[in-house]
C-alpha cells in the first residue's frame, strides 16, 4: 500500500489564557515540549534583555523605534505597554508558519487575545484555563513562594476581572487535575486540526480518491 500523502492544510493559532497561578505557562510549557507541529510564539519587547534570557527563545529584543514602526504600519498581531516597555507579537512569522501548515502556540492575556481575534478570527483557537476556587488559585500564589504577600493580594484582584472576561473563549477548562487539563488540551487541538475549513488540499485528494481505480 502507498504511503498516504495528506491533504494541505493551513496552521491555527493555539491561544492559552488564565490568571496567574492557574496554570496557563505549565500547559504551554508541556504542549511546547510534547506536542509536533506546534510552534511557541516569541514576542518583541522593547526592554533590555535579563542576564538569565537567551534572544530568540524569551524574546526578541529590538530598538523603540523598530517596535513603534511595526505597530503604526499593523504588522504585531497584538501589543501592549508595560511599565514603559512594548511588546507584541509580529505578524509575519506567524503567518508564514500558518500558510507552511505549522500550528503556533500563544501563552498571552485577555487583551492580547482579544487584540487578535479582532485581526485573525478563522485562525485562532482560544482556551482559558480557570482555577477550581479563589481559594486554590490564592494558595497555588503562595506555594510559589515568589511574591509579596501585597503582590499576591493585587494578582488575585487582577484573577477577578480576567476570570470575567472567560465568555470571548472558544472553550474553557477548569484546571483541579494538571493532567487532565492537558489531555483536554490536547483533545482540542487535535480535533481543530482536522476541521474541513483548514484543510486546503481536502478538495483535490477527494477528487484523486474518485478517480482511482479499484480495480
Amino acid at each position: 500500500m502507498a504511503d498516504l500523502v495528506r491533504p494541505a492544510r493551513r496552521g491555527l493559532m493555539l491561544i492559552l489564557s488564565s490568571p496567574s497561578g492557574a496554570g496557563k505557562s505549565t500547559l504551554t510549557r508541556t504542549l511546547s515540549q510534547k506536542e509536533t507541529n506546534l510552534d511557541l510564539s516569541v514576542s518583541v519587547t522593547t526592554r533590555a534583555r535579563r542576564p538569565s534570557e537567551i534572544e530568540g527563545v524569551h524574546y526578541h529584543f529590538i530598538e523603540r523605534d523598530l517596535f513603534d514602526g511595526l505597530r503604526q504600519r499593523d504588522e504585531l498581531l497584538e501589543s501592549a505597554e508595560v511599565h514603559g516597555n512594548g511588546y507584541g507579537t509580529p505578524r509575519k512569522p506567524v503567518e508564514e508558519a500558518l500558510k507552511a501548515g505549522r500550528d503556533v502556540l500563544f501563552d498571552i492575556d485577555y487583551q492580547g487575545t482579544q487584540q487578535i481575534l479582532e485581526k485573525a478570527r478563522d485562525d485562532v483557537v482560544a482556551i482559558f484555563i480557570l482555577p477550581p476556587s479563589m481559594a486554590e488559585l490564592r494558595s497555588r500564589l503562595v506555594r510559589r513562594a515568589e511574591d509579596a504577600p501585597e503582590v499576591i493580594a493585587k494578582r488575585l484582584a487582577n484573577a477577578r476581572d480576567e476570570i470575567a472576561r472567560w465568555s470571548v473563549y472558544d472553550y474553557v477548562i477548569i484546571n483541579d487535575d494538571l493532567g487532565a487539563a492537558y489531555e483536554s488540551v490536547r483533545a482540542i487541538l487535535v480535533a481543530e486540526r482536522l476541521k474541513r475549513a483548514r484543510a486546503t488540499g481536502m478538495a483535490s485528494f477527494v477528487e484523486q480518491l474518485l478517480e482511482e481505480q479499484t480495480v
